[in-house]
């Protein structure tokens, strides 16, 4: 529910050796090239190194809004003044041409249909937002590398965990991501937000357990087919984990979640009753194709269009959904989107031989197909611990009057649910102007600190 199409396609690839390109050419573009690409109205920061060797030029490239560094760049050919890049594992092509004075690369940025400028210059610096709220270290408190293993799940998981000074045995948090891979600090456009509570809940006596995401920093597991049941997997693994430990109170493990990690807490404690409490950021309160249909309409009208725009892009988005929904297995999932693609194509007159995008192949994938037939009421209705749910208002991707009410519904049988909406918050919990997803990398602030005393406040008084 983070997910942007074009952001989503750097996020997700992994860093390997780039192979060598065509043989280094005058003039001389070696060296380091820093640019801000424009995406869906965000800034995305991107810096290129580019080296020669014998065997020509070679480079990589680093997203830091992201916390990505290392990408790899497939292959590099210069002819002249002109450079050519190609992304392959990330589906992009950047293509540019040297100024007069030799300082910046004019070019394009080519992605998933979108043909975006992006000018790089020449060991130029890229001004990032502030992020006042990253702690800075030496930290008061310890913390300690793990690592563990979900034998059900055959994923290997790394992260870290924070712990008070003392001997402990301390109440613990497990950290649950939101949609799309993360790493344990949920790192996005430059913003750390599970460093953040981390840092709060660990100064307020709390220890925190983040983790990466299956093939996020050290982690590894199947992902193409894994849905949010699979990784509900992985955090049952984290308990268990953390259960292991003497300095971690067995009485006293909760969860934590945002945005999908906000229906797979649920999942997890309406299973296992020693889980302590749990809290939902931003959680659904509703099944995922509402939420996406709801997010899809919402941003659109947040952007301009018209209603009748938007509603007739919910309606197509609502079509490829249905195309898919009862579909057996994966291959018929493919062919019913694949003909519901064509099918849209000829109902707006576009070419028949325009390629599908990626965020409308990913409609037909496992995960989406669960996530989108997923109904959390059900599951809310199980938990037992408990449960503090936090939406905010500005919310765009999930939205706050269509979630809120089926949260309350699914928790009314519980005698300690507290469901509560926060003024002016966006998805991020960030105090937001409208909620537009490009202002998440605008905004200096990671998380609000009225979220941040909310959620602490709750859970230092649910584990004494």
């Amino acid at each position: 529910m983070q997910s942007l199409a074009l952001v989503m396609a750097v996020m997700a690839v992994m860093a390997v050796a780039a192979a060598p390109a065509a043989a280094l050419a005058e003039p001389d573009l070696t060296g380091d090239w820093s640019g801000v690409l424009k995406v869906g109205g965000a800034d995305l920061h991107l810096i290129i190194h580019v080296k020669g060797g014998a065997g020509g030029l070679t480079a990589t490239f680093d997203s830091p809004d992201q916390g990505a560094n290392g990408l790899p760049i497939a292959a590099v050919s210069q002819v002249g003044d002109r450079i050519a890049l190609d992304i392959a594992i990330a589906h992009a092509r950047y293509t540019g041409r040297l100024s007069t004075d030799g300082r910046t690369l004019d070019g394009a940025w080519i992605q998933g249909g979108a043909d975006l400028p992006l000018v790089l210059t020449h060991g130029g610096e890229l001004g990032l937002p502030r992020r006042p709220q990253t702690p800075v270290k030496p930290y008061p408190y310890r913390e300690e590398e793990v690592a563990l293993d979900n034998a059900v799940g055959h994923a290997h998981l790394t992260g870290t965990l924070t712990l008070p000074f003392g001997p402990g045995p301390f109440a613990a948090v497990l950290l649950i991501t939101g949609s799309g891979l993360q790493d344990r600090d949920e790192t996005i456009f430059g913003h750390h937000p599970f460093l953040i509570w981390a840092d709060y809940l660990t100064r307020r006596g709390i220890a925190v357990l983040r983790i990466d995401d299956r093939q996020r920093g050290g982690s590894t597991g199947e992902v193409a087919n894994a849905t949010s049941a699979d990784f509900a997997t992985d955090v049952e693994a984290e308990v268990a984990y953390l259960k292991r430990r003497a300095d971690i109170d067995k009485r006293h493990i909760g969860l934590m979640g945002h945005s999908e990690g906000g229906m797979i807490a649920p999942m997890v404690a309406a299973r296992d009753p020693s889980i302590s409490f749990i809290v939902l950021l931003a959680g659904p309160g509703e099944n995922g194709e509402a939420i996406m249909l709801s997010q899809n309409r919402a941003i659109g009208l947040a952007s301009g269009l018209s209603e009748a725009e938007a509603a007739a892009r919910v309606a197509d988005s609502k079509a490829l959904f249905d195309a898919v929904r009862d579909a057996p297995d994966q291959a018929s999932a493919d062919q019913r989107l694949q003909a519901e693609w064509e099918a849209l194509l000829k109902r707006r007159g576009a070419p028949e031989t325009t390629p599908m995008p990626p965020e409308v192949k990913a409609v037909s994938m496992p995960w989406t197909r669960f996530f989108a037939a997923y109904d959390p009421v059900e599951t809310l209705a199980k938990v037992r611990c408990p449960v503090l749910a936090i939406n905010g208002s500005k919310d765009l991707q999930v939205l706050a009057d269509e979630n809120l009410p089926g949260l309350r519904t699914g928790l009314r049988g519980n005698p300690d649910a507290t469901v509560v909406e926060l003024q002016g918050l966006n998805h991020l919990l960030q105090t937001a102007d409208t909620g537009q997803v490009s202002e998440y990398a605008r905004i200096e602030e990671t998380v609000s600190p009225l979220a941040l005393k909310t959620v602490g406040d709750w859970m230092v008084v649910h584990v004494h």
